[in-house]
């Protein structure tokens, strides 16, 4: 695997290094001791699914505070979307700053989500499908999430989203009280 760095710390986005012959390819999408080595979370708790059926279904931007911050490892299956992140850790050189990229079926890039990032997306194709392996298991009192179109962050999302739901549509714009910024701090 071939793990990029992104403009945010801590994320990065992963690539397989596909074995190809007349049958097709085999490919590794996850192996605990290369992740160990790259200092990245190697166990997970849970392993989710999504599909969607409509283009402009938007998921997010959803996060979870100690001790259920997680780490995501975000991979889309069918179709595409487009993928954010946001650094919301007040204490790391990209606090408030926004990575997107798009993951799909034929490029077959993943994205690691660091404990202490906002993580949502867009479908950019009907019958869109994201697998997502996530380090801790989902505890509803500490979920907290940002509007997708709070103009604080200036996400840039390459189609409108069209089908959002009234959870992610209720979001309150930015505030570090709600968000909870200061207990994020020194979360890695």
């Amino acid at each position: 695997m071939k793990f990029h760095k992104t403009p945010l710390q801590d994320a990065y986005v992963i690539e397989m290094e596909p074995r190809a012959d007349e049958r097709g390819f085999f490919a590794r999408a996850f192996c605990e001791q290369e992740f160990a080595e790259a200092g990245l979370v190697s166990r997970y708790a849970q392993v989710n699914n999504s599909f969607n059926p409509r283009k402009g279904t938007l998921r997010g931007m959803h996060y979870q505070l100690p001790p259920a911050a997680e780490v995501k490892l975000v991979r889309c299956l069918r179709g595409a979307l487009y993928d954010v992140i946001v650094d919301m850790r007040p204490d790391s050189a990209s606090y408030g700053k926004h990575f997107g990229i798009e993951l799909n079926d034929e490029n077959r890039k993943m994205l690691y989500v660091p404990r202490g990032f906002a993580h949502g997306f867009v479908t950019l194709r009907d019958d869109t499908e994201a697998f997502y392996m996530v380090s801790d298991a989902y505890m509803p009192g500490g979920e907290r999430g940002l509007r997708y179109d709070d103009p604080h962050l200036g996400i840039d999302w390459p189609i409108q989203p069209e089908l959002v739901s009234e959870k992610d549509r209720s979001w309150p714009l930015f505030d570090a009280g709600f968000h909870a910024v200061e207990q994020l701090r020194g979360v890695r």
